[in-house]
């Protein structure tokens, strides 16, 4: 017994020291740390729900919306929650929303799969942002729906409906502008992960980021700063009050130089002039045009801002407004359809013809021809035992260079590009000669990206004899297997030569280079760059579509001036030469029988067309214009003949322009003569109305076209 005891002691006092432990660690708990604790009670019954800002407006230079937002009422799907349901409960939610939200079972599957993962569609059909934010399945559903879904919850775990801002496209004045404006899809998980790594708090996992035109370029600016509201939750999820709330950051608006009048205009003429080559016949193949693609572009040379730009075929950009469809994704992609999310105006890269002649002159008279030079445009010019042809082996005698742009003298020019040939070296110099011409061009901003303020712009090529053989460097191999195979065919042919000698810059090539054929290509939007250059005396613009950013408050955030990229290595007489030649061409040149009865010598256009020979294709009309004001350039891709094809809607983009066509200057919807681009910025005011610019107006042109009359 008395061992006993002293063992019962030590229990006891164990027992106590535990007891007095546990009252202890209540205490501090409850009184010492209680307020902080309950503080972090308060925190996790407190769940932050994330409001997406409204995205920036883009507007034209006159303040019209070519992009703006609208409220939508949205079905997402919470992947986590979802996944925790039994296999067939998961899919009998999944079947019961398909029910409800008019889509067949499978399609919303898909939209919940993550990008990559087993069963998961192409991008952007899959899901392809954060794996933890809720994924929209479902948008413009109907509010009955949304409140069905709402008040059913027991039925719809791991679903939600909610009002979000979706982009819109109001359509000015029918406007297009798809391949301008671009098109959203929702982050990546690698751009959200990034995001979070730099701290970027503009994104997060359910943002949609631009990925295309204006919407990528300025995505930036026009995401905005995203908020949260706190819901009150009890222990089961249920919402039992509000908490607190920060208010999402719209998006700044972004102002174009786009004139969404002259852009609607633009577009439909490029779309006639496709329309209507498509019903004529090609003598040359004696089946109709294809006339596949097309691109019109608008610029002020004073500044390089883009005024309009076309492309055709195009799309409507709404096709990505709450995700794209299986059908439309794959028509945009399709050779057949003509690849519609392609922008022909910065990414058609295609042989220029003869709208290249005016920067060939430039490069001869530049380098040791006079502007009283006078060359035999005869009906063929012999290199070797090959004669190289005028168009429709016309014949005009002994002309100068004004008149060699004028009638698109082939013949005239081959001797240019011939006779320098000949001062370089010829082949003997190769890759070495000094390529004079060539240089000019890229004064003049070919070879290269122009620069313009939206992605995936091509840079075109300037095939001199450094490019050649370098390109001979990289292909030899290909084309000398090709070459050892029997064959007498084109390519096998071609393949034995060029594994030979396809490095040697020679005559035919020189010849082919200064009237825009061969292996250079060129951008409608290079084009128009070059005509630009032209227009306002000599100097070369990266071209620009935006022109400010403006806070959602209306105040001026940002200014995007004109970048000028140089000035072209040519004296100011040699400039004015050119440009006074380029004014025939629509009086005596080969745009004349278009412009017949156009007030020529008040609205002074400057002109020069192409038809540009492709292998294995038909020809490919150009148009080049300018005055002082605008350029304006057209292509039609296996389209036929230049001023044929695109003479008539460039005569009447210009008449719209300028309000000619018997509209009377004071009422005419288009701008009146004299009428300049404008260098304001639209009026924001603080009741969100939209206020346009005052056009700068030449009062003295004016006044004497209302006395004139229409």
């Amino acid at each position: 017994m008395n061992t006993a005891r002293p063992r019962l002691v030590v229990v006891q006092i164990l027992v106590m020291a535990l007891f007095i432990t546990l009252f202890a660690r209540l205490w501090y708990l409850q009184i010492a740390s209680g307020e902080a604790y309950q503080a972090q009670a308060v925190d996790n019954a407190i769940e932050d729900v994330v409001v997406q800002p409204q995205r920036g407006l883009i507007v034209d230079a006159m303040g019209r919306s070519l992009a703006a937002s609208r409220m939508s009422w949205v079905v997402t799907v919470d992947r986590t929650e979802l996944g925790e349901l039994a296999a067939a409960r998961r899919r009998a939610v999944l079947h019961r929303l398909a029910d409800v939200v008019d889509l067949s079972y499978r399609a919303v599957l898909v939209r919940t799969k993550l990008c990559g993962e087993p069963g998961a569609q192409p991008p952007p059909r899959c899901w392809n942002g954060s794996p933890y934010a809720s994924v929209p399945v479902a948008e413009d559903v109907s509010q009955a729906v949304a409140i069905s879904i709402q008040e059913q919850g027991e039925d719809f775990p791991g679903v939600s409906a909610e009002q979000q801002s979706v982009r819109s496209y109001p359509h000015p004045f029918g406007v297009n502008a798809a391949h301008l404006l671009g098109y959203l899809t929702p982050i990546t998980a690698d751009e959200y992960e990034h995001a979070q790594a730099e701290q970027d708090s503009s994104l997060n996992a359910a943002s949609l980021v631009g990925r295309s035109g204006l919407e990528r370029a300025y995505d930036r600016y026009l995401r905005g700063v995203p908020g949260s509201t706190g819901v009150a939750v009890d222990s089961m999820g249920r919402a039992v009050g509000a908490g607190s709330a920060f208010a999402a950051t719209p998006g700044q608006t972004l102002v174009t130089s786009i004139d969404a009048r002259v852009q609607a205009i633009v577009e439909s003429e490029l779309r006639y002039a496709i329309h209507t080559a498509r019903q004529t016949v090609d003598t040359v193949t004696g089946r109709p045009y294809e006339a596949s693609s097309g691109a019109a572009v608008v610029l002020d040379p004073r500044t390089g801002r883009v005024i309009a730009s076309a492309s055709y075929p195009t799309y409507d950009p709404d096709v990505w407004v709450g995700g794209i469809s299986d059908a439309d994704l794959q028509h945009l992609y399709a050779k057949k359809a003509g690849e519609p999310l392609l922008s022909r105006p910065t990414q058609a890269q295609l042989s220029p013809g003869s709208t290249w002649k005016p920067f060939m002159a430039s490069g001869a008279l530049s380098n040791g021809f006079r502007r009283d030079t006078e060359l035999n445009c005869s009906s063929s010019f012999l290199v070797g035992n090959r004669a190289f042809t005028n168009f429709e082996s016309g014949s005009h005698g002994y002309i100068g260079f004004d008149q060699a742009l004028q009638l698109s003298c082939n013949t005239f020019f081959y001797q240019v590009g011939y006779e320098l040939w000949q001062r370089a070296g010829g082949e003997d110099r190769g890759a070495r000669a000094d390529a004079v011409l060539a240089d000019m061009a890229k004064a003049f901003g070919f070879g290269k990206p122009t620069g313009i303020d939206l992605p995936a712009e091509a840079g075109g090529r300037i095939a001199d004899p450094r490019w050649k053989l370098a390109y001979w460097r990289s292909t030899k191999d290909y084309y000398c297997d090709v070459a050892k195979e029997p064959g007498s065919d084109y390519l096998h042919v071609f393949a034995r030569e060029f594994c030979l000698e396809g490095y040697r810059f020679g005559a035919a090539d020189a010849v082919n280079f200064v009237i825009g054929q061969g292996d250079t290509v060129v951008t409608p939007l290079q084009l128009a760059v070059g005509y630009s250059a032209l227009a306002n005396g000599g100097i070369v613009y990266a071209p620009r579509v935006a022109k400010a950013v403006v806070g959602p408050d209306g105040n001026l955030i940002r200014r995007i001036p004109p970048e000028r990229l140089g000035r072209l290595p040519m004296s100011r007489r040699d400039l004015r030469y050119i440009d006074t030649a380029l004014l025939g061409t629509a009086k005596v040149g080969t745009m004349a029988w278009k412009m017949g009865e156009f007030p020529l010598d008040e609205v002074r256009i400057r002109s020069k067309t192409g038809t540009a020979e492709v292998y294995g294709k038909q020809t490919t009309s150009w148009v080049a214009t300018y005055d002082r004001n605008y350029v304006v350039v057209m292509m039609v891709e296996q389209g036929g003949t230049g001023s044929g094809t695109s003479g008539d809607s460039i005569r009447r983009i210009w008449e719209a322009l300028y309000g000619i066509d018997g509209m009377d200057v004071n009422t005419a919807e288009a701008a009146i003569p004299g009428a300049k681009p404008p260098r304001a910025l639209p009026t924001f005011h603080p009741d969100g109305s939209i206020e346009a610019p005052i056009l700068r107006i030449d009062q003295r042109e004016t006044r004497r076209r209302v006395e004139a009359g229409p």
